[in-house]
């Protein structure tokens, strides 16, 4: 998987760091992963689409490939905030996540295929269960197990995309937790 990493820096808007604070609160009731990456998707949309909420360098894409841009990584490792900006076009390939996520389109759109990870006589391959867009505004939540996914940006403008990640991403490095290179289905 190739981004081009950019070291952690501190909330750098008030909007930011009031987003950082509301994660804080919910990371730290200790619930399971599926519940807080619901719980955080939710503190996540209201600041979807503000203008107040990323300054212009995080917005900054990469012209080869989709850029992140990590926001903010918690002292204790518990949770990561992380902008993702995509060029048309650009995407990941097929991977799952070492912890639970909480994502919202900032701008533009994402175009993302679940898959799942079915037997197939001495191997495995990846089956296609849902293609969904996720628009401006729009949250999604998940955890491992069942995260497979790819995302692309297939729309003509740039999209952006929030991340809260239950890991240190810049300890780590990356969320991912493993490439898939299995047949699957396009």
């Amino acid at each position: 998987m190739t981004t081009t990493p950019v070291a952690a820096a501190g909330p750098t808007t008030a909007r930011l760091r009031a987003l950082v604070t509301a994660v804080r609160e919910t990371v730290d009731r200790g619930l399971a992963p599926e519940p807080t990456s619901r719980l955080v998707a939710e503190r996540i949309a209201p600041h979807l689409g503000a203008p107040d909420l990323l300054t212009p360098e995080q917005c900054a894409p990469d012209p080869v490939h989709y850029r992140q841009h990590v926001l903010h990584a918690e002292p204790d490792g518990s949770f990561s905030v992380v902008a993702i900006v995509w060029l048309p076009g650009q995407s990941t390939p097929i991977h799952d996540h070492v912890s639970w996520c909480a994502a919202g389109v900032h701008r533009g759109e994402e175009h993302e295929r679940r898959y799942q990870l079915v037997p197939d006589g001495t191997s495995a391959r990846l089956v296609a269960t849902e293609d969904v867009v996720n628009r401006a505004g729009e949250v999604a939540a998940f955890a491992p197990p069942g995260d497979i996914h790819s995302v692309r940006n297939s729309g003509d403008g740039t999209a952006l995309s929030l991340h809260v990640y239950g890991a240190d991403i810049t300890r780590l490095g990356t969320s991912v937790r493993r490439l898939y290179r299995l047949p699957a289905d396009r």
